[in-house]
């Protein structure tokens, strides 16, 4: 009986710390970033699929990434929905290129996104410190002496 008691003290103990974990702010915010990441992801494929491939398959006389790849059975087939309806085994480098230039995409947004964050701090910490008093007043003496300071110099107590 005592050792029932102990197994469910422990058991609470367990399931308690995991719920503090759970609950703590910074996997709160991490939950938040994977799911915001996930729109955002579907944002940039769609950037990608919809609008930069089709310019740059303009762009380079009507080439078709989506069906770009070697037919590993060797046999020749007009589509890679083609191939993979025979079921052929596909390498498939045109949705790889496409992948590339989405990861290249997303990390460029992330770096701008990055980039205007950081400018934004160094801002606001610029203007923080414009704001902050140069001075400051000697607990002892009452007179104003540098926010630096150490001692004071008109009474000489350490500050």
């Amino acid at each position: 009986m005592a050792d029932e008691k102990k197994v469910l003290e422990k058991g609470k103990g367990f399931f308690g710390e995991f719920r503090e974990f759970i609950m703590r702010g910074n996997v709160m915010d991490l939950a938040v970033g994977v799911i915001i990441g996930g729109a955002f992801q579907k944002i940039i494929t769609s950037l990608v699929d919809d609008i930069i491939m089709p310019l740059i398959s303009a762009i380079t006389g009507g080439i078709d990434f989506s069906n770009m790849f070697v037919a590993l059975d060797g046999g020749d087939y007009a589509t890679l929905a083609e191939a993979q309806e025979v079921g052929a085994a596909t390498l498939n480098y045109g949705t790889f290129i496409t992948v590339v230039i989405n990861f290249i995409l997303m990390a460029f947004v992330i770096f701008l996104m990055v980039k205007a964050m950081n400018k934004l701090n160094d801002k606001i910490k610029k203007e923080e410190e414009a704001e902050a008093p140069a001075t400051k007043i000697c607990p002892y003496c009452k007179s104003e002496i540098h926010k630096d300071a150490t001692k004071c110099p008109h009474c000489a107590s350490a500050v």
